[in-house]
């Protein structure tokens, strides 16, 4: 080859040349169909031979099973939520029936433990009507806890860090994982006073995570701030 020679100017073909030439070629293997076929390369299951056409087969095949596995999902899920929007609406109609304001407080914790499966629950009330006043509810709650329920705007969920609402559980040293929910007039979001605060607590540290979406804790939330107004 002499240096006046065309060919050595000419670059190699590479793999990406090839790809490229096959994307903007899309009546090639058209044209040359038995290529699917003749062309073996190597299967991830079980490390055998297979065509082109079955490698991609399999990889199809693959992705309708991630896909079916999604779907169930998203249906457990779907179950799972009209389950507790069911609950939800119970507890709230059963809150609805209480005719005695002073037996709200014990209605709303029990319905909690039973509707939502919560193995603890409690609260405290302030700024109560003078008739329930001296209510064991409306006891215990420090300056520090009433601060604290009014500068939540969302349902705090997380460990056990010794939070005093703690205290009001029978067995709070049993605790991992908790919420509190302010109870105030109106949206959870709204930066209002609160007037009181719910503790739901679990031996589960998983329960209740700071990562774990909360519109039905705030739902939880705004329902029993409803029904509780009645005692202030």
């Amino acid at each position: 080859m002499t240096a006046h020679d065309p060919s050595a100017f000419i670059a190699p073909i590479t793999e990406e040349d090839i790809a490229d030439y096959l994307l903007q070629t899309p009546g090639f293997f058209e044209r040359h169909a038995e290529l699917l076929t003749n062309v073996q390369i190597i299967s991830p299951h079980g490390h055998r031979a297979v065509s082109l056409q079955e490698r991609q087969s399999e990889r199809l095949r693959a992705k309708i099973t991630d896909l079916e596995q999604r779907i169930l999902e998203m249906v457990h899920n779907g179950q799972q939520n009209m389950l507790i929007d069911e609950r939800l609406h119970q507890w709230a109609c059963d809150l609805q029936r209480i005719s005695h304001p002073m037996s709200l407080p014990e209605a709303v914790v029990q319905g909690i433990r039973r509707q939502f499966e919560v193995p603890q629950a409690a609260m405290r009330l302030w700024s109560v009507a003078p008739p329930y006043a001296n209510a064991p509810f409306a006891q215990g709650a420090s300056n520090d806890v009433r601060a604290f329920a009014s500068s939540l705007t969302m349902p705090f969920c997380g460990p056990n860090l010794g939070f005093e609402p703690l205290g009001w559980l029978r067995d709070g040293d049993m605790v991992q994982s908790l919420a509190l929910l302010p109870l105030r007039d109106g949206p959870m979001e709204r930066a209002t006073p609160a007037f009181g605060l719910l503790v739901l607590a679990s031996d589960d540290p998983h329960r209740f995570e700071a990562t774990m979406g909360t519109d039905f804790l705030t739902r939880i939330a705004e329902t029993a701030s409803a029904a509780l107004s009645r005692l202030r």
